[in-house]
């Protein structure tokens, strides 16, 4: 394994720096990514802190394959304490940011502290450097990114964060060349520490253990990623938006607010009307052949396609089909530093509280221009936007009717109603970052039937699923690949990488079993910050509240039987805490 892996320590307030070995243990237990990050916040009891205070640290961390050539490996993690969420939070992109820190020498960057002024950052061969941020203040992430690669050079990577992020709005972003580090208010992070931008860049070679092996494996996997047909042909096509209509068509697809399950108007926001309508080009995360980002046109200006959860949460889950318009939507909220999904949702949420005569203004009225104003204003905290821009948990509390909020942990759900896929619910449940399908992605076996098709609507069976998918999917995290490669890989190519990339002695179910360890790492946090059983649990309406025509119903998500069993085969007790017998099994010590 490689002994020369760096932390960097970056203080804003005192604008310090500091350069650590990263101990060999760390490497070896939690790989990079993820994983480490969880590590190195948990490990320093950094993970009790409050989110916005200058003390809670910002880490980013590069998967431990960034930099080596490994298909699809461009992800980076940033971990901290989510704002809207409180629990430890993971966000993962793809984009350069985590190739050019490995690149300049560094495994893991750790950010506190507070500036007195607007700041930026760029970190590279020369070291690091601190820029007056002053005049970035105000501007959206597209000029902000411009502004600052001429002022540093055009080969950097830039993280950013808008106006949203400013003024530390609990649902803003962070973005990532384009990209973003989404969810969970990542970008209050960045703005209460008066971090307006990072820009990093980095020529160093990233070391390999055994070329040979490593140049194998990779075309093994890439002839791998090739075949399968969901990475070799759906998402190449139609992008992440090829969703769309089979969600809509299995009728799991959340609509105005999760009182519909199907939309019909799906066929006019999906990937296949993206594609006849308005694509102009496919792109892709530095060095993926999957390529799923699209480019689109409208009214004449090239733009960044929407994501399927964006053309759900502008469209779908508002009850609209305008597809030029959700793009519209969706260039205002990336450049102004907001997350689609939460905007929309608490849109969604608001109309509800309008239609229930809760709220004495309608958020659809003055239609696209309506909407643009109101996304603008969330992220700007005016006008009667203001109200919307800390989330819909937050917002509906304030109206006295926190029902309307379809969040998990006090995050806004995405594209998936739980109770059209079981398995699903249960991994909302208990992700440990809030309502989230990443921890675990239960739509491929419960609708895509990948690796194969489950029975979507029965509990039986479901913990297990979901058990595996949130440990092969942290291990893949830490790893810094895309989790697309996992319905073409599994866990022996990906261990197979990791070992020709690093030396590191791992097979298939090592690799699970950092996995498991990293997940226990996020649970032990989420625990020490007063989470219990009762916040594994999702909205009443999914839990009571059956629909009344449809595939799903009379359906609504058995949880607490599926929960039961999580718990047991997790190896936790019956309020789902760890237990010593298993914490000892994974090298972390008794509970």
């Amino acid at each position: 394994m490689c002994a020369d892996l760096k932390l960097l320590k970056v203080d804003l307030g005192k604008r310090s720096i500091e350069i650590s070995p990263l101990a060999l243990e760390s490497i070896r237990d939690y790989i990079g990514g993820r994983g480490l990050g969880a590590h190195l916040l948990y490990a320093a009891g950094r993970h009790l802190g409050e989110p916005l205070s200058p003390d809670t640290p910002v880490i980013i961390t590069p998967g431990a394959l960034a930099g080596t050539g490994a298909p699809s490996s461009s992800r980076t993690s940033l971990t901290s304490i989510s704002p809207l969420t409180g629990t430890i939070f993971e966000s993962n992109s793809g984009g350069r940011a985590g190739i050019m820190l490995r690149r300049a020498g560094f495994a893991a960057l750790w950010i506190e502290g507070l500036s007195e002024e607007p700041l930026s950052l760029v970190i590279d061969e020369g070291g690091v450097r601190f820029f007056d941020a002053a005049p970035l203040s105000g501007l959206g992430n597209k000029e902000t990114r411009s502004r600052l690669l001429s002022e540093v050079g055009p080969k950097h990577s830039v993280l950013s964060i808008g106006p949203a992020g400013e003024r530390s709005s609990l649902i803003a972003n962070v973005c990532h060349d384009g990209r973003f580090f989404g969810r969970g208010g990542v970008g209050a992070l960045f703005g209460a520490k008066n971090l307006k931008a990072i820009a990093f860049h980095g020529e160093g070679v990233v070391p390999l253990a055994n070329k040979d092996a490593f140049d194998f494996v990779v075309g093994e996997a890439k002839k791998l990623i090739s075949a399968h047909p969901i990475t070799s042909k759906g998402l190449p096509q139609f992008g992440t938006a090829v969703l769309m209509n089979v969600m809509n068509c299995k009728e799991a697809l959340p609509v105005r607010n999760f009182r519909d399950s199907s939309f019909e108007g799906a066929s006019r926001i999906s990937g296949e009307a993206v594609r006849d309508n308005i694509l102009s080009g496919r792109h892709s995360c530095f060095g993926c052949s999957i390529a799923c980002g699209r480019t689109v046109k409208v009214d004449g200006v090239e733009m960044e396609g929407p994501e399927f959860e964006t053309l759900w949460a502008f469209g779908a889950a508002l009850g609209l089909s305008d597809l030029t318009g959700v793009v519209r939507l969706n260039a205002k909220a990336n450049d102004l530093g907001i997350d689609t999904i939460s905007a929309g949702s608490t849109i969604a949420a608001a109309r509800e509280l309008f239609d229930l005569g809760k709220l004495d203004w309608n958020p659809l009225d003055g239609g696209l221009d309506g909407l643009l104003t109101l996304v603008e204003e969330m992220a700007l905290g005016k006008g009667r936007g203001a109200e919307l821009g800390d989330g819909s948990s937050v917002f509906s509390k304030k109206k006295g009717y926190g029902g309307v909020s379809m969040t998990v942990k006090g995050m806004e759900l995405p594209a998936y109603d739980p109770r059209g896929c079981q398995g699903q619910g249960l991994a909302y449940a208990t992700s440990t970052r809030g309502g989230c399908h990443l921890r675990a992605y239960m739509i491929a076996p419960e609708i895509l039937a990948a690796p194969k098709l489950v029975d979507r609507f029965s509990s039986s069976g479901k913990a297990g699923l979901v058990i595996v998918s949130q440990n092969l999917n942290a291990a893949v995290d830490s790893l810094g690949m895309c989790r697309f490669t996992s319905f073409a890989l599994k866990d022996d190519y990906y261990a197979r990488l990791l070992r020709a990339a690093t030396g590191q002695e791992i097979d298939g179910q090592g690799l699970m079993s950092v996995g498991e360890r990293i997940y226990n790492v996020e649970r032990l946090a989420n625990i020490e910050r007063g989470f219990t059983r009762k916040d594994d649990t999702l909205p009443k309406r999914l839990l009571e509240e059956p629909h009344q025509v449809g595939a799903l119903k009379g359906r609504v998500v058995s949880l607490e039987e599926m929960l039961d069993e999580y718990y047991r085969f997790r190896g936790w007790d019956s309020e789902g805490t760890p237990t010593g017998v298993k914490l000892e099994s994974l090298g972390l010590g008794k509970g």
